[in-house]
């Protein structure tokens, strides 16, 4: 008899997308995303960071002051991370991201030929660049839902007594 808690793919895929969030060099905000095509198989994973060969220790991570002190002008968002890094077209292809994505992600996501968007938060939810997102988007056609997940949390092992 088949294992009956196995994960969906939507948690899966989502996961894969915190999982890479794990990698942000970022002190207040970690994203991860992961694209997936319609064979469900991963074709781009990304998360907030610096360009390459930019030195994580020489550009601010400031939220705050003076624009070119900040990490705003700097930081590249998982979505578009996660583009750039894809290996293939990413025509009708599905992006999982923790946050929905701001304006500027949400053009890329468009110009990529994403169609589907599955997020977890929407926290920035009425502000001036969701609005933005959202009515790109729709003009677009690229569907966005909110993951409805039935766990709360899943908890990753690295002992080896697990397997």
């Amino acid at each position: 008899m088949k294992r009956e808690d196995y994960i969906e793919w939507d948690e899966y895929f989502m996961g894969i997308a915190l999982l890479s969030a794990k990698r942000s060099k970022d002190p207040n905000t970690q994203v991860g995303a992961c694209i997936v095509n319609t064979d469900k198989r991963i074709v781009g994973v990304g998360y907030n960071g610096l360009p390459k060969g930019c030195s994580d220790d020489e550009f601010p991570w400031e939220r705050e002051g003076d624009f070119l002190d900040t990490k705003y002008p700097f930081v590249c968002h998982a979505e578009l991370n996660a583009i750039l890094n894809s290996t293939k077209s990413l025509k009708d292809c599905t992006i999982y991201v923790a946050l929905f994505p701001c304006h500027e992600c949400s053009k890329a996501i468009i110009q990529s030929g994403i169609r589907e968007l599955v997020y977890l938060s929407d926290k920035y939810s009425g502000t001036k660049s969701d609005l933005a997102s959202k009515k790109m988007l729709d003009a677009a056609g690229v569907k966005y839902r909110k993951l409805e997940s039935k766990l709360d949390k899943l908890v990753l092992s690295f002992d080896s007594k697990d397997y």
